[in-house]
């Protein structure tokens, strides 16, 4: 065909372009498909995902955390993904044939690749840097390259000549495609670039071959299910079935087959370990892996907002419950124990174990598992639409995720305790477990988790909703968006949340008709108040619920939010053993601990007490102090007559002595110790 004119170019083009959408997604006119999760489409989901890059962080708390990671967090990955230290994309290249050489590092070491990958496609959607997309294609060719012809792509098995593909599911090959297909989908929604989904369309393909038919030795081998939301995701973004019924037989496949029956996990742990004892509908207790757990269960809400099956979001709904009411810290951390039995008694490892057991000293908290706990809880929120799911992700990111990194951005946690005791640890004994947070852990996979959350967790700030918008978490930031009608709206927030409860929400743009705006009313926030325009509103604004405003909004009207950031005293259940007469300190969503760069050289935190007054501390911000945070000073005691010589001692009235300290975010802790292990405690024991 001869195109004689440039108008004809260019009806081609939008020819061209058209059909392309047509194949790659349901486009509706108003619709959305460049979200964190594309539930533009989703029949099941009450508040949907804006696209990413529609809100930006401009100040505070998130735009200093999101610009760490686009200074430091992502560029140091990358120099320890890229080199010889991490090793991960020397194995692609070993792979593709392109370098000489053997596979590094942990079986699911490619997976640590993908979030990485992930994390660099947010970026992009923020600052549009053109050297990011060549970066990225750079790597896409070397991925490429090293795929098989028949869609399989698992380093760790192309370069192990004794194991053979899908043999044993230790070396986690569902995972690993999991990330590949999301960091894929988030690939082409940021960037309209059909390179990377190829990738995952021909490697999809492939699963769906060879795990689609019924097959007990393949039924069992889904454990750690990244594969489901990533199905789901090709399935939102490719438009073809297949995905999701795939993803669909992931679920059916637990508990379908007795544990006892032939196995392809050999040498690792099974039954409630990796979710297959109890089959996901009937389940109302969260067990084994955490992080195994709450990805499957993430994954299963996902295929909820497209299926509609009440049996299985009534089970999620049992699930979340269990996890937030049962077995979370005060933190949002989950997964209580590195090593243990589940309450079938099943060995498993860095999960849940009984419910209200909750260790300080030796609590796991692996930094993915608080991650994967806000993923959860996010997808509830948009399934549901409450408030209170967005209170856990809130919990988990200012306290439980960011302990899992260093101020700077470029040292990492695995495991976050709520207490360490010097000498109490005999680390040399721990594979994932140290005094102090690491350059680089050889288990990689958290630090490049929480760092693909950094970067997104704008996505997260706002939902659209049947008739408005949401505004799920607070920081200074511009949103540009449309609502479900496909009018445009455009919002500025301006706080210095969480250290301070004010909030100013200003409309620049916004449709002549009346919609809605919900504001999520924290559950600690309670006597919150809320004004338009100077006038208090008569709405219900009540904790733990989303406030919403109905009006028609017009350009510079704004928005005053109150929140009331009192310090206070949280206790645990009655049933929790390990923090009987003991308390934690909390203001806004912050929760507090005290270290040990805080006492006298010759006290221990075990002989801390706190005063049982709350109103008596008090708050300051301080710009320069550990990044800028709100400290919590005031008097504590301190027991001056060591008792704890003997296992057990006769006890007399300790004697006790005022000191005056202060106690800090316990994200921030073990950021003064330089490289010696700190001392550190969330909850005291009280004396009122």
């Amino acid at each position: 065909m001869i195109l004689r004119n440039k108008q004809q170019k260019k009806s081609l083009v939008k020819a061209l372009v058209f059909a392309s959408c047509s194949i790659l997604a349901v486009n509706s006119a108003s619709a959305q498909h460049k979200g964190i999760i594309d539930n533009s489409d989703s029949k099941h989901v009450k508040l949907k995902s804006i696209d990413m890059g529609d809100c930006h962080w401009t100040e505070g708390f998130w735009a200093e955390k999101f610009k760490i990671a686009e200074k430091t967090m992502i560029p140091y990955m990358r120099t320890v993904l890229t080199g010889d230290v991490g090793h991960a994309l020397n194995n692609f290249k070993i792979a593709a044939g392109l370098k000489e050489g053997e596979h590094k590092g942990m079986r699911w070491h490619d997976g640590d690749f993908y979030k990485f990958m992930e994390a660099e496609c947010y970026l992009y959607s923020q600052n549009g840097d053109e050297n990011l997309l060549k970066e990225l294609d750079g790597y896409i060719e070397i991925i490429k390259k090293a795929q098989a012809n028949d869609g399989y792509l698992q380093t760790q098995i192309q370069l192990n000549e004794d194991v053979d593909r899908y043999e044993n599911r230790k070396y986690h090959e569902m995972y690993n495609s999991g990330h590949l297909m999301t960091s894929a989908c988030i690939h082409y929604r940021t960037t309209g670039q059909r390179n990377f989904l190829d990738i995952a369309i021909k490697h999809a393909d492939l699963l769906h071959t060879q795990f689609m038919p019924d097959n007990k030795l393949l039924g069992r081998f889904g454990f750690n299910q990244t594969q489901i939301m990533g199905l789901v995701e090709m399935y939102r973004t490719t438009n073809d079935k297949k995905y999701l019924e795939l993803a669909e037989k992931f679920i059916n496949n637990r508990g379908k087959y007795k544990v006892t029956e032939v196995s392809t996990t050999i040498g690792y742990p099974i039954g409630d370990m990796v979710q297959e004892r109890t089959p996901l509908r009937k389940s109302s207790e969260a067990v084994g892996h955490a992080v195994l757990a709450l990805y499957y269960y993430a994954g299963a809400a996902d295929v909820y907002a497209e299926t509609g099956e009440q049996a299985l979001v009534d089970a999620l709904d049992r699930l979340w419950s269990n996890v937030t009411e049962e077995k979370m810290y005060v933190t949002g951390a989950v997964g209580q124990t590195h090593y243990g039995a589940s309450t079938n008694r099943d060995k498993i490892e860095e999960g849940f174990i009984d419910g209200y057991m909750m260790p300080n000293m030796t609590a796991y908290n692996e930094t993915c598992a608080n991650v994967c706990n806000s993923m959860f809880s996010y997808r509830m929120l948009g399934l549901h639409g409450e408030s209170k799911y967005a209170d856990i992700m809130e919990l988990v990111l200012y306290n439980s995720a960011l302990s899992g990194i260093n101020l700077e951005g470029d040292k990492y946690y695995y495991a976050n305790p709520l207490r360490v005791i010097e000498g109490s640890r005999d680390y040399k004994k721990m594979n994932t477990e140290y005094p102090t947070r690491q350059p680089y852990l050889d288990c990689f996979c958290c630090p490049p988790n929480l760092v693909r959350t950094v970067a997104k967790v704008s996505g997260w700030a706002y939902s659209l909703a049947p008739n408005g918008v949401a505004v799920n978490l607070y920081g200074g930031n511009t949103l540009n968006t449309k609502l479900l009608d496909g009018s445009k709206i455009s919002l500025k927030q301006e706080t210095m949340y969480p250290w301070e409860g004010a909030v100013k929400i200003t409309v620049t743009k916004a449709k002549r008709s009346a919609f809605d705006v919900m504001l999520r009313i924290p559950n600690w926030a309670e006597g919150t108040s809320i004004m338009v325009n100077g006038k208090p509103v008569d709405v219900a604004v009540k904790a733990g619920e989303f406030a919403v405003i109905n009006r028609k909004w017009r350009k510079g009207d704004a928005i005053s939010i109150d929140f009331p950031m009192d310090v206070t005293f949280v206790e645990g259940h009655s049933r929790i053993e390990e923090v009987r007469n003991q308390v934690a300190i909390k203001r806004g969503p912050v929760v507090y601990c005290l270290e040990s760069a805080d006492l006298p050289k010759d006290a221990n935190i075990v002989d801390a007490y706190v005063k049982g007054d709350a109103s008596a501390l008090k708050a300051e911000y301080k710009a320069d102090f550990l990044g800028g945070v709100t400290t919590i000073s005031g008097d504590i005691l301190l027991r001056k007559d060591k008792s704890d010589q003997n296992m057990y001692n006769k006890v007399s009235k300790p004697v006790l002595e005022s000191y005056s300290t202060q106690f800090v975010p316990y994200y921030s802790w073990s950021n003064r110790n330089k490289g010696v292990e700190s001392e550190m405690s969330v909850f005291l024991p009280v004396v009122w």
